[in-house]
């Protein structure tokens, strides 16, 4: 006979009788168990999330250099920074290439993920695919994509030549390496953003196609009226992400550039994650570095509000 069905006194006595030292562990299984079991990840983040943020907070207020002279400057570093046209260069260069390459991606991720929602024969496989360019290795990337805009011999430039457009200097000029940069960074996260929509359309009820299909309602009204509003949670996901990604952008133009922080003669492309990266680790100037470094998680978190205010709006959530 198992406990449960037991009288409730047979229960109780049963419950006293068992040691002491049982009743502590069978205590301790049911409330510190799972404490135990998510302590990892709190372990892991305190050690290499909170701890870096707390260190970069606290020698933002110092002159601290490789010697580990320490000299306590208050504001001063924030208030260089905001003089410094270097920074405010990077922080114009991080925004429009995050929104050049942010815009774009998020369209082509969503009809990306709508065009493989459909049945079609090898459809794993085709899904599958579209990760390729996430996988493959950034320094094969930028080499890649730096034999596409180069100069005088690049692919980009001999298509535009077919219409009569000059060669532009990619790297050179201000816009035309944001555009460059841009189009990397599309070609290599727009296949994860299509898989996390298509998981988000996944969770869409069949039924509310096939009650629509019924009424008369044609694809492209079913994607508009069903789909985009079912979806609104997923997009606050992607679009919260992306920005995070997008502000943060190092990998593409570091290696755009040979790997050069200076992101161009004139840092035309310089972003303030490479910013912060010459400061800490060439300049060795880490209390300078730091303020940066919260700068940009500032701007991270208003940018990121921004979105999320926006995407709530357009999606008619409150």
């Amino acid at each position: 006979m198992s406990l449960d069905t037991l009288p409730r006194a047979s229960r109780n006595t049963h419950r006293r009788d068992r040691p002491p030292g049982r009743r502590w562990r069978s205590r301790l299984d049911v409330k510190a168990m799972p404490y135990a079991l998510v302590s990892p990840y709190f372990i892991l983040f305190a050690a290499f999330g909170l701890f870096p943020l707390a260190f970069t907070l606290y020698y933002s207020f110092y002159d601290y250099d490789l010697t580990g002279t320490t000299e306590w400057t208050g504001l001063g570093n924030y208030v260089a920074l905001l003089g410094d046209d270097d920074f405010w260069r990077a922080t114009i260069n991080t925004v429009a290439m995050f929104l050049i390459a942010t815009v774009p991606q998020m369209l082509l991720a969503l009809f990306l993920a709508n065009a493989l929602n459909k049945h079609m024969k090898f459809r794993l496989p085709i899904r599958m695919s579209v990760l390729l360019p996430l996988v493959t290795s950034v320094v094969a990337v930028a080499v890649v994509f730096t034999q596409l805009f180069a100069r005088d011999w690049g692919l980009v430039n001999y298509i535009l030549g077919w219409f009569g457009i000059d060669h532009t200097n990619w790297r050179a000029e201000r816009v035309p390496s944001w555009i460059a940069i841009a189009t990397m960074v599309d070609w290599r996260w727009t296949g994860y953003n299509a898989i996390i929509f298509l998981a988000g359309m996944q969770t869409i009820p069949k039924d509310l196609y096939e009650a629509a299909s019924i009424d008369g309602a044609s694809r492209r009204r079913q994607f508009w009226q069903i789909t985009l509003p079912m979806l609104r949670p997923t997009m606050i996901f992607v679009v919260l992400n992306s920005t995070i990604g997008g502000l943060t952008l190092f990998s593409e133009p570091m290696t755009f550039y040979n790997g050069n922080p200076d992101g161009g003669s004139q840092g035309q492309f310089q972003t303030v994650a490479m910013f912060v990266y010459k400061e800490a680790f060439r300049e060795f100037d880490y209390g300078y570095a730091s303020a940066a470094a919260w700068l940009l998680f500032l701007l991270i978190l208003v940018g990121a509000a921004i979105n999320f205010l926006f995407v709530r709006r357009i999606g008619g959530t409150r």
